[in-house]
């Protein structure tokens, strides 16, 4: 598994004894690799997690994340001498091996031939690289590495492979044929599993929406492959999708504005918020650098710069520090060594309480710690809808066809039986009467047909460009809080709302002084992009 240091599997910090107690249950839990990165590279970040791994027994997999190239000259800060220092770091530490992390694909062929084979010569540790596929060139840097001596390399099935995924496994199994290096794997049984994981793919088609050819300006903008997606997709929401040349460019210039930063979740989410606000907004790098042009950052922006995502080779620039946090202190020691620890039992008691749960299993409780508003929302769509991870993928993504038959299990031993008879057309509420069979009985509901609700009856006001009093929603998405109310007189830069979107949440900040006049959302609305959300007296 991937273990984000002190971050866990969530993406902020925690009290220490929530990340070891969760390593603890993972491991009891039949996780035997642990694959531990920090998204700065900060060794300091790794510590926590990397000694709760060791106390497991299990095998401790430390990640040194790849940027830049150590090929180019003026790219001096990311030097082999730093991933060779790093890589010492670790082993120190007591790695049993090491991964080469190039979560954007940036490693060139040539570069995996010499810094497989140094890494290895300088500390004898077992080698695993991990590299995504969006420039193309990933199998040719696996081969190069395979040259080197590389020990573990990570590739996806065929159907799932290339593009921001990893390189295709029977690609490399063919091409290392008749080789000193020949794979014992069989190419047949590849095969037939990727034919398996190619039907699978064709139900989740309305959510694949990735990048479906080679992409070179990866180079440029250094997106990690998982995030890359997430962009685009972003940027469409905004309206922004015909301004990416602009987007990948202004990335690259935001990354140079940090220092030139690793980037990868949550650091990489952090450029990203920079870069779609300053396309968004028109503003350059030269006016975020001048300490004389006033810029609002993102919140985001605002928590890295504060020190809580640990802090990157030589900090992040004094500059850019100033300017974002004015006279507001910034931290350099370890953030989760400020978080005070809590008893387990105590907050065991309070979820059983505030949750209204007789009990909690520690697989449950684990993932609250981890994600207590994400598990809150699983308990209420579990409570309003039932155990709906039984029903098959196309039911569940799509819904049945007339006179379809499906079998669930929602308990072991306990099987619903049920057949799709009708469905009525839309009434005037909107709603449309169901007609089906459970376990041969006859049934009717009545459900709201969300197209039509959302669309005619419930339709949502949209925001005027023109009118500097409307406040628009820059993304769809859920509202997670709302901090004003109606008659508030508000400070520039005071927060107005939380929009959670994508798993990130987005902060409105108000750029004038002003008064609220309406509020037309309110917390849990679901928006969608340029909704209008607050009008201004």
């Amino acid at each position: 598994m991937l273990l984000r240091g002190s971050n866990g599997v969530g993406y902020t910090n925690y009290p220490d004894n929530y990340v070891k107690y969760f390593v603890k249950l993972a491991a009891d839990s039949g996780i035997d690799v642990f694959r531990v990165f920090d998204s700065l590279n900060w060794v300091e970040n790794m510590r926590l997690s990397m000694d709760a791994v060791l106390e497991t027994g299990k095998i401790l997999e430390a990640s040194i994340c790849y940027t830049g190239d150590i090929l180019d000259p003026t790219r001096t800060k990311y030097s082999l001498k730093y991933y060779v220092k790093m890589a010492k770091e670790l082993q120190k530490l007591g790695t049993h091996i090491l991964e080469l992390k190039d979560m954007a694909g940036l490693l060139k062929p040539a570069a995996a031939k010499i810094l497989v084979k140094t890494i290895k010569e300088e500390t004898g540790l077992p080698i695993h690289l991990h590299t995504h596929d969006t420039s193309g060139a990933g199998i040719a840097t696996l081969l190069s590495a395979s040259e080197a001596g590389v020990d573990i390399v990570d590739c996806a099935m065929d159907s799932f492979s290339g593009g921001t995924s990893q390189p295709c496994l029977g690609s490399l199994v063919e091409s290392l044929k008749n080789t000193e290096r020949v794979s014992s794997l069989n190419i047949e049984e590849i095969r037939d599993i990727s034919n398996y994981w190619q039907s699978v793919r064709k139900l989740y088609m309305a959510f694949d929406d990735g990048v479906n050819f080679p992409a070179s300006e990866v180079y440029l903008h250094e997106m990690p492959g998982g995030q890359f997606t997430n962009l685009l997709a972003q940027a469409k929401s905004l309206g922004l999708d015909n301004k990416w040349p602009e987007i990948a460019k202004t990335y690259a210039d935001v990354n140079h504005i940090f220092g030139d930063i690793v980037k990868v979740t949550p650091s990489s989410k952090v450029v990203g918020d920079m870069a779609l606000m300053m396309v968004a907004q028109g503003i350059s790098k030269d006016q975020v650098e001048d300490p004389n042009s006033e810029i609002i950052f993102p919140e985001s922006v605002i928590d890295m710069l504060k020190g809580n995502l640990g802090q990157p080779p030589g900090g992040f620039p004094l500059n850019i520090i100033k300017k974002a946090l004015g006279s507001e202190n910034y931290i350099k020691e370890r953030p989760g060594s400020k978080i005070k620890e809590k008893k387990l039992l105590d907050v065991r008691k309070d979820v059983c309480s505030n949750l209204s749960l007789k009990e909690i299993d520690d697989e449950d409780f684990c993932s609250y710690l981890m994600y207590p508003k994400v598990f809150q929302d699983y308990l209420l769509h579990h409570s309003q809808f039932g155990p709906v991870r039984c029903l098959p993928t196309s039911v569940f993504f799509y819904g049945m066809e007339n006179s379809q038959e499906i079998s669930v299990e929602i308990d072991p031993g306990k099987t619903l039986e049920i057949r799709l008879q009708a469905v009525s057309e839309v009434n005037e509420e909107g709603d449309r009467k169901v007609f089906f069979e459970l376990n041969g009985q006859p049934r009717i509901i009545r459900i709201p047909d969300q197209n039509i609700s959302v669309s005619k009856i419930h339709q949502k006001p949209k925001a005027d460009s023109n009118n500097p009093k409307h406040l628009a929603a820059p993304m769809p998405g859920a509202i997670s809080s709302v901090a004003v109310k109606k008659g508030d007189s508000i400070k520039k830069g005071d927060v107005l709302l939380i929009i959670e979107a994508m798993k990130m949440e987005t902060v409105l900040n108000a750029e004038n002084d002003c008064k609220i006049k309406t509020i037309f959302i309110s917390t849990g609305s679901q928006i969608d992009a340029k909704d209008l959300l607050i009008e201004f007296e």
